[in-house]
């Protein structure tokens, strides 16, 4: 059984147990990729995929408007960039700048526990009947 403060997980798939094992409760680069590959924007009633910001784009853009991340585990910052890309950029966030202070906003978050943005998408993905293949992210 898996713990955190936040919940725990009965039955945990073993390549779940593998990956959290090695990365603990976040984001590593395969499984960052993965999920945001599957990200897009609705534009005109028409999915539009979005082109992934990568590790070193959220990181030119971070030190651009200078902002720095306390709390930020592998590739977690680099995931809610691209959700909030998908999810947010151009309407409630208008421009990068305010991404970037999503992210900090998302990540150094000081009441949310290690592993909030991780355990979001898994609950995400098994509510929407959306499995994530362990073996491929590891």
């Amino acid at each position: 059984m898996y713990h955190t403060r936040t919940g725990s997980y009965d039955e945990i798939p073993e390549g779940m147990m593998y990956y959290i094992n090695n990365y603990g409760p976040h984001f590593n680069k395969k499984l960052c990729k993965e999920a945001s590959s599957r990200m897009y924007k609705v534009v005109n009633g028409k999915k539009e995929y979005i082109t992934p910001y990568t590790k070193e784009h959220l990181d030119e853009m971070l030190e651009a408007y200078g902002i720095k991340l306390k709390r930020n585990k592998l590739y977690d910052a680099v995931y809610v960039a691209n959700m909030c890309q998908a999810d947010f950029l151009g309407k409630s966030v208008p421009t990068e700048e305010h991404l970037c202070k999503y992210v900090k906003d998302v990540i150094d978050d000081a009441d949310a526990e290690e592993g909030y943005v991780f355990n979001r998408y898994y609950a995400d993905c098994m509510f929407m009947n959306n499995p994530i293949e362990w073996d491929d992210v590891i």
